[in-house]
């Protein structure tokens, strides 16, 4: 692993926070009565889907782009996105005064990709999945000189993101567990950086999408590789793992498991029902892993990371449309 991809310690993540604080202020650490009776253990629900662009990833594009040379900040950078990555890119680059362009699939979110262009973004569609718009976005940026921002490869996302562990630890230390999504594995890479360097003894769990599973995969066999990548769920929509993260979570993962689509989605509902809380899929799928894990978690407190809430109208409907079936 080359020195520009080094594993983010508590010192980049703290110099990471003293950077980001003037700009995002920290989420709120919520526990529901009512999530707490459905799991029958203690909750606590990181909502990072308050931030400015309704996701956690935002963390990570203001630390890395506040420390981008003069001359990256001439040229611009460009990211591929299914929506929260470039959203973060965007947010970020139109703070610190650097033109940004984000590649696309056809059929991304069109709320996330309204935001992105109204951030300033350039917005550029191309192929059928996240992969497909990845490749010609490294093509792009080598062709034009951008600084390419890759959605998991960067040490300073992973550092930005891990802000959020130290303020969850710091407003309730005594969590036994964390749940996280992983599409990419920056934010659960973020988390077992920082929540094990204030607590060896805490327990980090990851959780994908059983329609995209490459992470999962690759962390079960040690080696990066590819995967269908079917799921509704974007965030975790990756088809391919990515080399930075894996090499984290190989040596800190505690555990990892696959949720169904439909798990999901029925979390998604129950965080609207019992928490009143608007998630993506991706943003549910923390829920839906503990849910499928409460009997082991049972007497524990468990933190569970919302970690965006940028769903769109069609996909909460067909939510909805779930349970409404499932009551019937």
């Amino acid at each position: 692993m080359s020195q520009s991809m080094h594993v983010p310690t508590l010192f980049d993540i703290l110099q990471a926070q003293r950077r980001i604080r003037p700009y995002l202020a920290p989420t709120p650490l919520y526990s529901y009565p009512a999530l707490n009776n459905l799991l029958g253990t203690s909750i606590y629900l990181k909502h990072e889907n308050h931030l400015p662009v309704g996701a956690f990833k935002v963390r990570g594009g203001v630390n890395l782009i506040a420390q981008l040379s003069p001359e990256e900040r001439t040229l611009g950078v460009i990211a591929a996105s299914t929506g929260n990555h470039g959203q973060s890119v965007s947010y970020a680059a139109r703070l610190f005064g650097v033109s940004s362009r984000i590649v696309v699939p056809l059929q991304a979110n069109p709320g996330k990709v309204a935001a992105m262009q109204g951030m300033g973004s350039e917005v550029i569609f191309h192929g059928e999945k996240f992969d497909d718009a990845k490749h010609y976005c490294e093509e792009l940026a080598q062709e034009h000189g951008y600084r390419y921002i890759h959605s998991g490869n960067e040490p300073d996302l992973i550092a930005g993101v891990a802000t959020a562990y130290l303020e969850m630890l710091a407003d309730e230390p005594e969590l036994k567990t964390i749940i996280v999504p992983i599409g990419g594995g920056s934010g659960a890479a973020a988390a077992c950086i920082a929540a094990k360097a204030l607590n060896p003894t805490i327990k980090v769990i990851g959780v994908q999408s059983e329609a995209s599973p490459a992470a999962y995969e690759s962390w079960r066999q040690h080696r990066l590789i590819h995967a269908p990548n079917q799921t509704i769920a974007e965030g975790l929509a990756t088809g391919t793992a990515f080399e930075l993260p894996q090499r984290i979570l190989w040596e800190t993962l505690d555990d990892f498991l696959l949720v169904s689509d439909q798990e999901i989605l029925q979390a998604m509902v129950w965080l609207l029902e019992h928490a009143h809380t608007l998630a993506e899929a991706a943003g549910a799928s923390a829920l839906a892993a503990a849910y499928r894990l409460r009997t082991e978690l049972a007497g524990q407190k468990v933190g569970v990371i919302c970690s965006g809430g940028n769903t769109s109208l069609v996909q909460l409907k067909q939510a909805l449309a779930l349970t409404n079936e499932s009551k019937q």
